[in-house]
């Protein structure tokens, strides 16, 4: 569970000082699959970055299962969210000298996962395993990325517009393997995404606007990602 309770976050100092979140407080639960929305700069990607320990709010305390991660030294952060956190950002993040098999391989090393294929297979990405980053598309890449998450097994995943490189084929198939191994290992799912339809698979919907979380809505019932719109 991660609780976060009256975070700031303020960006610049003097008058171009920018308040990203004001107070923010908030709790999701484990194995949840809570949707960010709202327009540039309503503070959602800052939200994401401080639940997931990215970085550290300017105040207030963001707890995972009741420890505060905000009070961690700097090695000792680095360290949780090696150990516990997954992220699939917008930008891929590859290491350029390694092919597609040995940078996915990194993140199911820190989970001790040998089953690690398996996961690239489930992204369409089971004949580029000797490609280079420079060698794939970006949807490719972004896959890449994305597999590389998933096969760290983490007990919380952080998504910042994970479908924004990849056609609608690919992504409803992404996003309904993410949905579906988060089902079967019970990790907590965190996006950010401008795809309003997208909100009507998570579990939670939090609308932010200014900073502040505006409205928080609970779906009865949860969409596959062959069922919404796109």
């Amino acid at each position: 569970m991660i609780e976060i309770a009256n975070a700031t976050k303020t960006y610049g100092s003097g008058e171009s000082a920018v308040a990203a979140l004001k107070g923010v407080s908030l709790t999701i639960a484990n194995g949840d699959f809570v949707v960010l929305l709202g327009a540039s700069g309503s503070g959602k990607s800052t939200l994401l970055h401080i639940a997931s320990g990215l970085e550290r709010p300017d105040g207030g305390t963001v707890k995972y299962d009741g420890a505060d991660i905000t009070a961690l030294s700097d090695d000792k952060l680095t360290a949780f969210r090696k150990e516990k956190v997954g992220f699939i950002f917008q930008q891929y993040y590859l290491l350029p000298n390694l092919n597609v098999d040995k940078n996915v391989k990194m993140g199911a090393d820190l989970a001790g996962n040998r089953d690690y294929r398996s996961i690239i297979e489930a992204v369409g990405l089971a004949d580029k395993l000797n490609k280079l980053p420079s060698e794939l598309s970006g949807g490719e890449q972004q896959r890449a990325s994305i597999a590389r998450a998933l096969a760290k097994k983490p007990a919380a995943l952080f998504l910042d517009e994970p479908t924004g490189a990849l056609d609608e084929e690919t992504g409803r198939q992404v996003l309904d393997y993410i949905c579906k191994l988060q089902k079967e290992l019970g990790f907590l799912t965190v996006m950010v995404t401008h795809n309003q339809n997208i909100a009507e698979m998570a579990g939670s919907v939090i609308r932010m606007n200014s900073g502040k979380i505006v409205e928080t809505i609970r779906n009865e019932k949860q969409k596959t990602a062959y069922e919404i719109g796109w």
